[in-house]
């Protein structure tokens, strides 16, 4: 069952808050990248700046002693300023299969929306990433909003060795 940021918080053995990373946020948020395998992991010294310069449209959920379970990074196109990019979503193990993508994701396209004036979401995701696919088909279904798929990095132009395309994700406009 998918989990509203309501619903995490209305439930006291979820014990989870949805809030803003901060930089002390970032060395965790580099574990749980890590370790979900399916990202491309950047530096330790990335996540930091990304705490720190994209927290307003980045999201972290806690467990009830504060430490981040999971998180979504994101930023706003510079050239599209009413569309969201999300950058990385991942949980951690633990606490996988509660909702908790989806409640981030909600939780931060709403809180962007109202701050920005959001009204569409990009991602990019690598072909056999199910978990990603599902997770961004079922956003769309829930907002009513339109879902398109296109290549946007095909694999020659990574030039660090074998890596798969990355296929954009297109979704909007999203109801408000």
């Amino acid at each position: 069952m998918t989990a509203s940021p309501a619903d995490l918080q209305a439930h006291p053995q979820n014990d989870l808050k949805i809030d803003r990373p901060s930089v002390t946020d970032g060395a965790a948020l580099w574990r749980i990248a890590r370790d979900s395998k399916a990202l491309d992991l950047n530096s330790s010294y990335s996540y930091l700046l990304w705490c720190r310069d994209f927290a307003a449209t980045s999201a972290v959920a806690r467990d009830g002693r504060g430490e981040p379970v999971g998180f979504v990074t994101g930023y706003v196109r510079p050239d599209r300023p009413r569309t969201l990019l999300v950058w990385q979503v991942a949980v951690d193990d633990a606490y996988r299969g509660r909702g908790i993508a989806a409640a981030l994701l909600d939780g931060l396209v709403a809180r962007v929306g109202g701050e920005y004036g959001v009204t569409s979401v990009e991602t990019t995701i690598t072909p056999g990433n199910t978990a990603s696919e599902r997770l961004f088909g079922a956003f769309a279904e829930r907002h009513d909003a339109s879902l398109e798929r296109e290549v946007l990095f095909p694999t020659r132009l990574f030039p660090d060795g074998p890596h798969d395309p990355e296929v954009l994700y297109r979704i909007g406009p999203l109801s408000p």
